[in-house]
Formats: structure tokens, sequence, C-alpha cells
């Protein structure tokens, strides 16, 4: 009954043996999973996989580090495709101050485009924030991204941040990171969040979780995620999991 909101299978790292991680990921216990696509061909392949496995849904858009890169018929094709019945969610989009391969300006103005474009057609967003907190709290505030909320991917900001965020009608979603010996914060943050607003993920396949920290991440260990959210809140593995599950149906609006 586990839900991996955020996975990249999509990625070449998954060429080879997508089947087996797939089985490895039923055998977890792990239900549905998100598919990311942030580029043209991750998106491609994204379309493909939704249309293969039932149990993959898609979530697309444009990722801040490639904003240079993107057209307006880039745009108008992610506006197209999100027509898609198990299209849930536009993303990863958001701001990338680490990797300065696009230029601020340029970021922000695609990140201000996807939200207008998922404002237009009603789907929740997906943010990806690295080093830029202010900014993309500002541009949320400013666009009204409050109208399709959404989640704050990988969330390694503080308790006041999660709060402004979730005051926007966003989820906070933990993924490999919380699991790591010395995240101080994002374990603290986690205990915090309530119960309505949390979600589970991956992000494979990066941010492999502890003990496979240095390994390739896949959907089966969005578990250890779960059992360390269940510690940190004093819960059952089996309560975290019913409850980010429903969380992360609600917000996809998967029946």
């Amino acid at each position: 009954m586990l839900f991996d909101t955020h996975a990249h299978l999509n990625a070449e790292q998954f060429g080879e043996d997508l089947e087996e991680v797939l089985n490895r990921a039923k055998e977890a216990g792990v239900s549905n999973i998100v598919v990311v696509g942030f580029d043209r061909p991750t998106i491609e392949k994204t379309m493909e996989l939704i249309n293969q496995y039932d149990n993959i849904y898609g979530c697309i858009g444009w990722h801040p580090v490639d904003a240079i890169d993107m057209t307006d018929n880039d745009l108008r094709w992610i506006e197209e495709l999100s027509q898609h019945q198990k299209i849930v969610a536009l993303g990863e989009m958001g701001l990338d101050y680490y990797w300065d391969k696009s230029p601020k300006d340029i970021q922000q103005e695609v990140f201000r485009k996807q939200i207008q474009l998922a404002k237009k057609v009603k789907l929740p967003i997906v943010i990806h924030n690295r080093e830029a907190t202010e900014d993309v709290v500002k541009i949320l505030k400013e666009e009204n991204a409050s109208d399709v909320g959404g989640i704050m991917h990988c969330f390694s900001g503080s308790i006041e941040i999660a709060k402004e965020c979730m005051d926007m009608n966003f989820y906070i979603s933990f993924g490999g990171p919380v699991t790591f010996k010395n995240a101080r914060k994002p374990k603290e943050v986690a205990k915090e969040i309530p119960l309505d607003k949390i979600l589970i993920e991956t992000d494979c396949p990066y941010l492999t979780p502890h003990p496979y920290r240095g390994k390739r991440n896949e959907p089966a260990y969005v578990k250890l995620v779960a059992q360390q959210i269940a510690e940190l809140k004093e819960m059952t593995l089996e309560e975290i999991a019913e409850i980010t599950h429903n969380n992360a149906k609600k917000l996809f609006n998967i029946m």
C-alpha cells in the first residue's frame, strides 16, 4: 500500500532491468508510482510507461536546470500531453541556484509559465527547490499557486518554510535523506508535519536511503522512508503507508 510519489524510472539507469525493479517494488508493498518527466526525452519515456503499466502515473514538466532550453512549443506540447487521464501533475518545476546552466531570470520565467499552465489545466504541481527557497516561495505566492497546490518534492527546508507551503495547499514530501544518520533537520521537520500533509518518495535512481546509500535507488526503497517516518511519528509502518497512500491519491485525484 506504499505510494512512491516521485520516481525517475524513465532514467537510463533502469534501461536494463525495469521489470525486475517493478517486481521488487511490488514485493515491498509499493502499489503506485508517479514517474516524473522533466525534459523531452524523459517526458516521452514517461508517456510510454504510463501506457504500459496500470500502476504507474505520470508527472510532466520542465526542470529548472534546463529552463534555458524550453521553448513555447515545449510548453504547448506539455499542455497537450497533460490531457492524458494518467498525467496527474505538472513538474518537476521550480528553481535551482546550485547549477548555473540556466540564468535565474530564465528559470523564474519558465517556473511562472508552468504554474500558469497548471492552473489552466487544473493539475497540481511538483516543486524542485535547490538553494532558492526565498524565490520559490515568493513566486508561488505571486502566481497564486495555492489554486492548484501540489508537492514540495524531497523537502529539505525548515518547519517555518514547510508551514508557509502547507498554507498554500502544498504537501511536504520526504525521500531518502530523512533516513540519513546525520539528517537532523529533515527528521525534526518530519516529526512536525501534520499527517494529512505528508508524502513519501524515492526520487530514484538518486538519493538512496540508508542502508543502501551510494547504490542505485529504486521504488522498493520507499518502504525505508516510510519506516523512518513511522519511527519519528511513533506510529506503525502500516499506518504511515495507509496515510501517505491516501494523501497521494487525494492530491493526484486517483480513484
